[in-house]
């Protein structure tokens, strides 16, 4: 039985924490040259930061904003072989302040595609992509122009989509999908100019499932402080979760900021705020699973629902037989 595709997860995610120190910096022990960071300051209410290789170091956009991409002078300033540099931009290297970076590596063999494309307002356009599987999440973002970001998730279907910098519900994807799923090969898109506008750039963040190491899925909640309890297959090292069902925050927990149960501090991708450390949204992340720790709407309302996107410290058990051990 194969328990596992990657029996070594932080050869492709990898949250790395540091101190800023508003100056120029080199942020090493990521363990890969990563090709999508994801940056927060947590003392500060200051802006996430995304970048990736495709778009280029230096080039910014915000989960928490539906704002155009742009060159930031003294941001990330390069992906190197082990992490990234910066410049001394507050928002990323605030003398003093603890900052969190999530990591990413580009391969199929992660089930992870960056791909940029121009718009053609076509409805039933086709993308190509790389991941030779079917992606069960992506996030699409107009980068010449001020769009709200998009986000197809396999378990809200090809007839629906929710925004990344807000707090609203699923919605009725009118023109975003072209009421089409993607496919190994490619994904499909409307006329709806927050992915197809003509002659607009885009960026698209695509994921697909791989055993062990990650997971996009859903989730109904109990209302219980004994929460849900959500199967993954692996120890999460990072989740962000949404309420599909009911307007609230995208909330975010990694294993690096909390090194033992209960999980509490959360960090949210739709807000600029700085890191949460109340209860209300606690979790537990398990060997092979998380479980929900508070009854809060944003994470566990009885009969809620909930989407999630998930990846791996540990798989359950790796391919050589190994067992994850609980935290």
């Amino acid at each position: 039985m194969a328990y596992t595709t990657i029996d070594k997860p932080s050869d492709y995610f990898n949250t790395k924490l540091y101190t800023g120190n508003g100056s120029t910096q080199s942020i090493t022990g990521v363990g890969f040259q990563p090709n999508w960071v994801w940056i927060k300051n947590r003392t500060a209410a200051e802006n996430h930061f995304i970048f990736d290789s495709v778009r280029g170091a230096l080039n910014v956009l915000k989960s928490n904003s539906s704002g155009s991409a742009g060159d930031t002078p003294d941001s990330l300033t390069a992906f190197t072989s082990d992490g990234f540099n910066l410049g001394n931009l507050e928002d990323t290297n605030r003398s003093g302040n603890a900052v969190a970076s999530w990591n990413w590596k580009e391969t199929a063999a992660a089930g992870f595609d960056i791909v940029s494309y121009t718009g053609n307002e076509s409805a039933g356009r086709t993308i190509s992509h790389s991941l030779s599987a079917v992606p069960k999440m992506m996030i699409i973002k107009c980068r010449n122009v001020g769009k709200e970001w998009t986000i197809f998730h396999a378990s809200l279907g090809n007839g629906k989509f929710i925004e990344l910098d807000q707090t609203t519900a699923v919605q009725t994807a009118t023109n975003r999908w072209n009421d089409t799923s993607p496919t190994s090969s490619v994904f499909s898109l409307g006329i709806d100019s927050s992915v197809n506008a003509s002659g607009q750039t885009y960026i698209a963040y695509l994921f697909a499932e791989k055993k062990g190491y990650s997971k996009f899925g859903s989730y109904t909640g109990n209302g219980n402080a004994n929460g849900a309890f959500v199967y993954t297959g692996f120890k999460p090292a990072w989740i962000m979760r949404k309420k599909s069902s009911g307007a609230e925050n995208w909330t975010i927990h990694d294993n690096k900021r909390d090194t033992h149960n209960v999980t509490f501090k959360r960090l949210l991708a739709n807000d600029n705020g700085t890191e949460y450390t109340s209860a209300s949204n606690q979790v537990d992340l398990l060997s092979n699973g998380f479980k929900c720790r508070a009854s809060n709407d944003g994470s566990n309302a009885s009969g809620g629902k909930y989407i999630f996107m998930a990846f791996a410290e540990n798989s359950f058990v790796t391919s050589t037989g190994v067992p994850a051990t609980a935290r």
